[in-house]
């Protein structure tokens, strides 16, 4: 138990030191060293140009399989459609990864993983007995539910005779 609270409070004391460094810069830090809001707020042209594309494409996606097969015979085969389909999609995504909001989103993912890392996550003993609690707590809020429900059917049932 000795060892256990050392590491917590020497991990509270390195959040401490995160804390007041980014208190004192005013600035979020990330893995990259830049910050994912500076890079999704700035745009040009080829942004936008980009999201349109990406929009057009998922839209042509959307009616590929209603409108394509009356045009390309080869469309009439399901799996051609569906090959179709999610290639558009996958070129939406990278149209959409090229964009600044897209390399935002990127640092986003990275700094998500960062901070997966640092979670203290509970052992198996403590996941069943939590997953067990949960599961007791459900069961008596349905049996209440259950009652509550018989009540309302047997109370209406006098009126409605």
């Amino acid at each position: 138990m000795s060892n256990n609270q050392d590491n917590l409070e020497t991990k509270l004391s390195d959040a401490k030191a995160v804390a007041g460094g980014m208190l004192s810069k005013n600035k979020h830090i990330s893995a990259s060293g830049t910050s994912a809001v500076e890079v999704a707020k700035t745009g040009s042209i080829k942004d936008l140009i980009l999201w349109l594309l990406a929009a057009a494409v998922l839209i042509g996606a959307t009616l590929v399989n209603q409108y394509l097969p009356g045009y390309w015979q080869p469309a009439n085969d399901v799996w051609v459609r569906i090959g179709i389909i999610v290639a558009l999609i996958v070129f939406a995504l990278i149209c959409l990864a090229l964009t600044h909001q897209g390399r935002a989103f990127k640092i986003l993912l990275r700094d998500a993983g960062v901070e997966l890392r640092r979670v203290t996550w509970p052992g198996k003993d403590e996941t069943f007995q939590y997953t067990w609690q949960v599961i007791v707590v459900i069961a008596i809020a349905g049996f209440f539910i259950w009652l509550l429900d018989n009540f309302f059917n047997w109370f209406v049932g006098i009126f409605i005779g």
